[in-house]
């Protein structure tokens, strides 16, 4: 029951917040007064559907800017997110963790919590938030000039969601698709892939929106408590939960 619940909310953020059914058929983005808002998933701003900005993208255009200027507005909407909702979000409101959920599902392969060196490969998502978001952002990178090199070199979200509509949409934009439109592409089958057999491995891994989340989960206003005094060692929790997460 839970777990239709969640796919429920999960669609229904989505269809909201891509709703701009205008973009998809004619491959423009909407660029309304919505778009200076952020909604608190990895949401693509390029999706011809986007209706609002995806917070990641956000500070990195805040950090692309000439100078160094503290990004408050976007510590701002990852604060509010955060303390409220924690990793909530990643759960319940973020298009691309449903992507992954719904490969996920698809009967093929003997399904894993993690991949083997999950110790390790779980720091990923720092690695990626450090050295693309901040980094990338803040510093000479890619051609000596600041990127958005998250958006730009790594997201599968804003591939699938973003390039692809848009290319399928506008032939003048496919003639223009070149080593590094295929580069993320490749990254994106790879995603895809492993989605089919191992539980949200952009998630777990990659993702710089995960990172910062995780900071909150201590102090966030919605969490998973675990009650210590009726716990019986059972190890029934451990087993239910999707990525095999230990008290």
């Amino acid at each position: 029951m839970r777990n239709k619940l969640r796919l429920t909310v999960q669609l229904l953020f989505t269809i909201v917040t891509n709703g701009y059914l205008y973009g998809f058929l004619n491959g423009k983005i909407y660029q309304g007064g919505l778009k200076y808002a952020c909604v608190p998933g990895l949401n693509c701003y390029s999706c011809p559907g986007a209706v609002a900005s995806c917070p990641i993208g956000a500070l990195q255009a805040l950090l692309n800017q000439r100078g160094f200027q503290v990004p408050f507005a976007a510590l701002g909407v990852f604060f509010v997110f955060g303390s409220v909702l924690g990793r909530f979000v990643c759960g319940w409101l973020c298009p691309f963790g449903l992507v992954q959920d719904l490969l996920h599902k698809i009967p093929l392969f003997k399904k894993r919590k993690r991949l083997p060196g999950h110790r390790v490969l779980k720091y990923g998502k720092y690695a990626v938030l450090v050295l693309l978001v901040c980094v990338g952002s803040m510093f000479l990178f890619g051609s000596f000039a600041k990127v958005p090199a998250f958006c730009k070199y790594l997201c599968p979200s804003g591939t699938l969601l973003g390039a692809l509509p848009l290319l399928g949409a506008n032939e003048a934009l496919r003639s223009q698709a070149g080593g590094l439109f295929l580069w993320k592409l490749g990254i994106l089958l790879m995603i895809v892939l492993l989605s089919v057999k191992v539980f949200r491995p952009f998630c777990q891994y990659l993702c710089p929106l995960g990172a910062i989340y995780g900071w909150f989960n201590r102090f966030s206003l919605v969490q998973i408590h675990w009650d210590q005094e009726n716990c019986v060692s059972c190890g029934a929790c451990e087993r239910a939960c999707p990525v095999d997460l230990s008290l």
